[in-house]
């Protein structure tokens, strides 16, 4: 099942609401994304626990064979 990038970006802007958010359509499908997230939530964060806040965003949209959304690769940082 595809998810449509306002949505995905939608949700981490719920979740990180000074967040700029590009989203980027991979293969052309709504199933495999990049988002280029910028927010000064992670600000002195590492890398990983970026990317964690993201999929915690998410709200197990990625969650197993049955998820929602199939790939998300991230590029995550401070402004």
């Amino acid at each position: 099942m595809a998810m449509a990038g306002e949505d995905i970006a939608a949700m981490i802007k719920e979740a990180l609401p000074d967040a700029q958010v590009e989203m980027i359509d991979l293969a052309g499908d709504n199933n495999h994304w990049k988002a280029v997230i910028i927010s000064k939530a992670f600000e002195g964060m590492s890398r990983v626990k970026q990317h964690q806040t993201v999929y915690a965003a998410l709200k197990g949209k990625m969650d197993g064979a049955d998820g929602e959304l199939h790939a998300l690769a991230l590029e995550t940082r401070a402004p």
